[in-house]
């Protein structure tokens, strides 16, 4: 092991910074001429480690600066580009978290490593969120040093060729016409400030946020103002993937690891490799893949289901999602301690829509000349919302959120008259407390549509209204309420996302109660 005083190389493979042992842990192939170009400064104040590290260093073929003094160090990584710096976070005269701000200010690309001889979960916490690669708990054998580096060096050889490969936009006004965030409220500024600084990084963002607030659409801005934005976005809807594809689909499988695996077949985080993976209702995701899926994020190494080899070695950004609340769930045991620590670098809450009524005049205006212009002849002139519409809109409770306010726009739009002025009684919401509508009626407005309106019309509500009836009659359980409905459980999720609805609402809507946030 290295230790104070004296290095002790071991062929076995000891218990690392991952906590994983064995054959788990596998070295990362990266070219030897590749190496050469690889600039690592190691800083510790103890001697003997800090040159049996550049030692290593310097036989893998690396390119090696040392330095025992933090004020030494701080000279360095401001008038020099290091791609890897390995550093003490428990250093005298200059802390370890002085010199990753110093290091980052002056390059926003090196990768830091940092090595800690007091190591926990706060203190590993504590350096991820100032902007760490990763942490290498003391003491640590060779090996597990010589692959937390090679997986290091494979990332600044993906992002070199991520960076030569890149077409920015012109500028970031460009970057967020792509991502249609409209609102003014403060509440939101807050949001799109803290998105756009963590954009700049590699940093994994934990996104939380009631059901139809804008998670998916925050992480899309966040990855188009990354350095990753010339690679995938790869969305993965962990409640929407059947429980038996989800690792398939996740990892891959190689040919005949199970009944249909007919051909080898890569995974998502194959796919993301570059680029940025979100996992969408995370919380959803089952513990036996959360745990695999952190090996991912502690190693990089993808193993295929029904592979005894790693397939791949990947760089991938991490952006979670959930409506939950995280630290409930970490509490329930539905969602791992250690993943979630791994993923809630930065965390990012989006207040529901009632808690920001002055983006909805905002939102309504964008929506309803958006639909106007997908539904009605180019023209048609637009109608216009009267003073008294939009306060009805700012007082609804918006249960659904943006989501809803785009349903309850787009029906007003197909039911408006071309330049009429929108009144509140044009205003039609989905009445979620009405549990005993009986059966579906057909008013004159309804029968004065064409036939394809009115049909999607009187459809759009039975679904909203039976989909409401199977979630509470199941007392929230998903899988049942599926099984009531005769459908899988896939299907009853994107009938749910279609129409807005959220499992917590609706049961909320049944007791009176208001939702929790997310």
């Amino acid at each position: 092991m290295f230790r104070s005083g004296a290095m002790h190389v071991h062929d076995q493979r000891g218990e690392g910074p991952t906590g994983l042992t064995g054959p788990d842990l596998e070295l990362v192939a990266v070219d030897p001429n590749v190496r050469r170009s690889i600039e690592v400064l190691v800083i510790d104040d103890e001697h003997s480690l800090r040159e049996s590290c550049a030692s290593l260093l310097r036989t893998e073929g690396f390119a090696v600066t040392v330095a025992g003094r933090g004020e030494d160090a701080l000279r360095l990584v401001k008038n020099r580009r290091f791609d890897v710096v390995l550093l003490d976070l428990y250093m005298s005269q200059v802390s370890g978290l002085d010199l990753m701000a110093a290091t980052h200010e002056a390059n926003p690309d090196t990768l830091i490593i940092v090595m800690t001889g007091n190591p926990s979960v706060e203190s590993s916490v504590t350096a991820l969120r100032a902007g760490a690669w990763d942490y290498l708990p003391k003491p640590f054998s060779a090996t597990h040093f010589e692959i937390l580096v090679g997986r290091a060096a494979h990332a600044v050889v993906v992002g070199r060729e991520s960076g030569t490969r890149a077409e920015r936009p012109a500028s970031l006004a460009s970057l967020s016409d792509q991502v249609p965030i409209y609102g003014g409220s403060r509440a939101l500024a807050k949001v799109m400030e803290l998105a756009s600084k963590v954009a700049r990084t590699d940093a994994s963002v934990f996104i939380t946020g009631e059901s139809g607030t804008g998670k998916e659409l925050i992480a899309q801005y966040i990855h188009l103002h990354s350095r990753r934005n010339s690679r995938e976005l790869v969305p993965v809807n962990c409640a929407a993937i059947p429980e038996a594809l989800l690792e398939s689909e996740m990892f891959g499988h190689v040919e005949g690891a199970f009944t249909g695996a007919v051909r080898e077949k890569e995974g998502l985080l194959e796919v993301a490799n570059g680029g940025t993976l979100f996992l969408d209702e995370l919380t959803e995701l089952p513990l036996p893949t959360q745990a695999k899926l952190l090996r991912v994020l502690q190693d990089g190494v993808v193993r295929r289901v029904g592979s005894t080899k790693t397939d791949a070695v990947v760089n991938v950004r991490f952006i979670a999602a959930t409506n939950r609340d995280p630290i409930k769930a970490v509490q329930d045991g539905t969602l791992r301690k250690d993943l979630h620590y791994r993923l809630r670098v930065v965390p990012i809450h989006i207040p529901p829509l009632r808690e920001r009524p002055e983006d909805i005049p905002v939102l309504a205006e964008r929506f309803l000349a958006q639909f106007w212009s997908q539904h009605r002849e180019p023209h048609a002139p637009l109608p216009t919302l009267s003073r008294e519409a939009v306060e009805t809109l700012r007082r609804a409770p918006w249960r659904g959120n943006v989501r809803e306010l785009r349903n309850v726009i787009e029906h007003l739009v197909v039911m408006a008259t071309p330049g009429e002025e929108v009144r509140p009684d044009h205003v039609v919401f989905v009445d979620e407390d009405d549990t005993e509508r009986g059966p579906v009626t057909f008013d004159r407005a309804t029968m004065n549509l064409d036939y394809h309106m009115a049909r999607d019309q009187v459809l759009t509500r039975f679904e909203i209204d039976y989909l409401t009836h199977v979630v509470r009659s199941s007392g929230g359980n998903i899988s049942d309420a599926a099984r009531m409905a005769g459908v899988d459980r896939t299907t009853l999720y994107r009938l749910m996302e279609k129409h807005g609805l959220e499992k917590d609402a609706v049961l909320d809507a049944s007791t009176g109660r208001s939702a929790p946030p997310g």
